[in-house]
């Protein structure tokens, strides 16, 4: 986001120390400012937090609440991994220090600090402030699970008798009639990828449904790879985590040699963060 130009003032006759300090701030007013999130106006940013360029970050207020900034790198576009690692960086350390914050997309500044407050706090505070009082008490977790495929593919070949007598047939075959063989295989191939992915929508559902019960909000997505079986984030109160992360290690543990279960977190929200807020 970019916010319009500020004219320069013209003066005339000499300039006083009082008036080269007020220069001064507001040039420093103008520097452009990055923006990583917004916050409540009483947060607080431990001091070793770096962002972009390791650059200070800190805290512009309005109302009730603040905007998370540095100043923005000067002379070179972004988008270098080390831009993303800073990014995420300074999120995380307020979501580990306990501070709810609202997470924005990579990439988001405006052309100074008083534009950060004009254009981005004051306009938009008390809907934002709202939803900070909704993450209040509460963290994203996400919970990403894949199969053991060699023991699921196990466990197929002795539940489906057509998968386990075509998977026979096949492997009774000489080399030399392999090319004979050839629709049966696709036909073996198709069997297995079809009984997999009912076996991941209903392991995938049994986790959801478990962890959901524990959770405020949950969000799914749609699994990308034929041993994915499940990836959710969870809007978890902060006085049932514990729980939460307990029933994780409980169900991981009893299904070890089937699904490897990853619990990530805290994370900013940013599956919880409304639309447009």
């Amino acid at each position: 986001m970019t916010g319009p130009e500020t004219p320069q003032a013209t003066r005339q006759g000499p300039v006083v120390a009082g008036d080269q300090a007020r220069e001064q701030a507001g040039q420093e007013q103008q520097v452009p400012q990055y923006v990583y999130g917004v916050t409540s106006a009483e947060a607080k940013l431990a001091e070793d937090v770096a962002g972009l360029d390791d650059k200070p970050v800190s805290l512009v207020v309005h109302g009730r609440c603040a905007a998370v900034v540095s100043d923005l790198p000067q002379g070179r576009p972004l988008g270098e991994r080390a831009d993303l690692l800073a990014h995420q960086r300074v999120l995380d350390a307020l979501v580990h220090a306990g501070t709810v914050v609202l997470p924005f997309r990579f990439g988001a500044a405006l052309t100074g600090r008083d534009a950060v407050e004009s254009e981005l706090l004051e306009p938009n505070g008390e809907r934002l402030a709202e939803v900070l009082d909704q993450l209040q008490g509460r963290v994203e977790l996400r919970v990403k699970g894949t199969y053991v495929q060699e023991n699921v593919l196990r466990e197929l070949l002795s539940d489906d008798p057509e998968i386990a007598e075509l998977n026979q047939r096949l492997r009774e075959i000489p080399p030399e009639a392999a090319d004979a063989a050839y629709y049966d295989r696709v036909r073996l191939g198709e069997l297995i990828a079809n009984a997999m992915r009912n076996r991941r929508d209903h392991d995938g559902q049994q986790i959801l449904e478990a962890l959901a019960a524990l959770a405020e909000r949950t969000v799914a997505r749609t699994p990308v790879r034929e041993e994915d079986v499940v990836d959710a984030s969870f809007l978890v109160a902060q006085d049932r985590r514990a729980e939460f992360e307990q029933a994780v290690e409980s169900i991981a543990n009893d299904g070890a040699d089937r699904v490897r279960l990853r619990l990530i977190g805290p994370l900013p929200p940013y599956d919880f963060v409304p639309e447009g807020a």
